[in-house]
């Protein structure tokens, strides 16, 4: 069976159309329940979930398709997809879901699932769950059907394993920090992290009610951070986006800081303590090539995957890495948990801001990115790239950034849209390069 309902990070769509409405959420956890129904004990399954309205929903639904089967269920209600991760582990459940469509709008959501060790499921998994969806699956007996319950202390018990990432004698007082939680899963535990370790806190996007959800707020909209930071005087500012798996930090003059920089600041600290693993750091294709010059210059690699965080894990465990990411702001830190965490992240870049004693623009820009251009164009059909014409074109632009700069083509995984960036030293050269590519595409379709 083809992937009809898992994409490349779960399941995710608009709510009560598509694959996204409470009957393929109830469907879901009944297949996932029934999946995971290994050996003899009482199996359990931990559900978080973020701030979306149609959470409410698909979560009931879920408590559903799961007791159905025989598992019991913890809620966890609002909290970071890391949070879930965790929490699947510490708790010893069977599975572990998490009710969130991350930085997209509150009208969708989305289903993503963890296995007991706490990491997202295998291609493997996800295709057996995906092929149980459209069949009669076994009901538990009557005495067998499983119970719901909700925990109360799940914030503290994340709270405190993330504080845990960072050495006991960093403190955080007299730092003046904006955290902003995009009105999602973090808007109680981030703040509160980091206000436990000492800093001063100004909190924004910490008010959802179902539709704010990265609403002008968040990772992915900064300007609300970066006024709230110039405004305040505050000394660095973190932004999350819905599910808090993602992290853009601005400094005290309200530059933004995305995830290249993070990768490395975060690497570099690792390497120069002899805690860098893999010998280098992996990331996707569409990390500057600053960041790749900048690592060999430490004499680190940078290995680039496909755009996915589960790709940059996928590579990460092949490869004994420790740290990885993608420019968009998702961070990997294998010794502190199993999939991104953006205020894991966060902590480790004001820990490094605490020991350095320098000022946030100061440390966080430790390299000159390389001018990058990405374009998209959408097609109604066909196979544009395959064209001889495109693939002439590509060839000479290749040729013409050799040794000094870089092309990325892909189609989209979502969408009928051919992605086309390029980057190099010479900006009118990348644009030049970047539109021919684009009008060889549109005259092939």
């Amino acid at each position: 069976m083809g992937r009809q309902f898992f994409g490349t990070d779960g399941i995710r769509g608009r709510t009560n159309a598509g694959v996204m409405t409470a009957e393929i959420a109830m469907k879901v956890g009944q297949a996932a329940g029934t999946h995971f129904l290994r050996g003899k004990h009482r199996h359990r399954v931990v559900i978080g979930k973020d701030t979306r309205l149609s959470g409410y929903m698909l979560e009931n639904a879920m408590v559903a398709g799961f007791t159905s089967v025989g598992m019991d269920v913890v809620l966890l209600g609002p909290m970071p997809t890391p949070a879930v991760a965790l929490l699947t582990r510490e708790l010893r459940a069977d599975v572990g879901v998490m009710i969130s469509a991350s930085h997209n709008p509150y009208e969708d959501n989305g289903i993503k699932l963890f296995g007991p060790d706490g990491f997202k499921l295998s291609d493997e998994d996800e295709l057996a769950i995906e092929s149980m969806l459209g069949q009669a699956l076994p009901l538990a007996d009557s005495p067998q059907i499983g119970r719901a319950r909700r925990i109360e202390d799940a914030r503290g018990r994340y709270i405190h394993a993330v504080k845990g990432s960072v050495p006991h004698n960093i403190r955080l007082d007299g730092l003046k920090i904006v955290v902003d939680c995009a009105n999602g899963a973090a808007y109680q535990v981030a703040p509160s992290a980091v206000w436990e370790l000492g800093a001063e806190v100004i909190a924004v996007g910490v008010s959802p009610n179902g539709k704010n959800i990265n609403d002008k707020c968040g990772s992915t909209h900064l300007d609300l951070i970066k006024e709230t930071v110039v405004a305040s005087g505050a000394d660095i500012g973190i932004a999350l986006d819905g599910d808090a798996d993602r992290l853009i930090v601005v400094d005290e003059m309200g530059q933004t800081v995305d995830g290249d920089q993070l990768m490395a600041l975060i690497g570099t600290q690792l390497h120069q303590r002899g805690e860098l693993r893999g010998g280098g750091v992996v990331a996707t294709v569409m990390s500057n090539l600053g960041l790749e010059r900048y690592l060999n210059g430490l004499g680190l690699n940078l290995e680039r995957t496909k755009v996915g965080d589960r790709y940059v894990l996928e590579r990460m465990k092949e490869g004994g890495f420790n740290v990885g990411g993608e420019q968009s702001g998702h961070m990997i830190m294998l010794d502190h948990g199993t999939t991104g965490d953006g205020t894991v992240a966060a902590l480790q870049v004001l820990s490094a801001l605490v020991q350095s004693g320098k000022k946030a623009s100061e440390l966080l820009h430790l390299f000159d990115p390389v001018p990058q251009l990405l374009k998209n164009v959408r097609f109604s059909g066909g196979k544009p790239l395959e064209a001889e014409s495109v693939k002439k074109v590509i060839a000479d632009a290749e040729a013409q950034l050799a040794g000094r700069g870089r092309l990325v083509i892909r189609p989209s995984g979502t969408e009928p849209v051919i992605r086309v960036m390029a980057e190099g030293d010479d900006a009118a050269e990348v644009e030049q390069v970047v539109d021919a590519i684009c009008e060889a595409v549109k005259a092939a379709v």
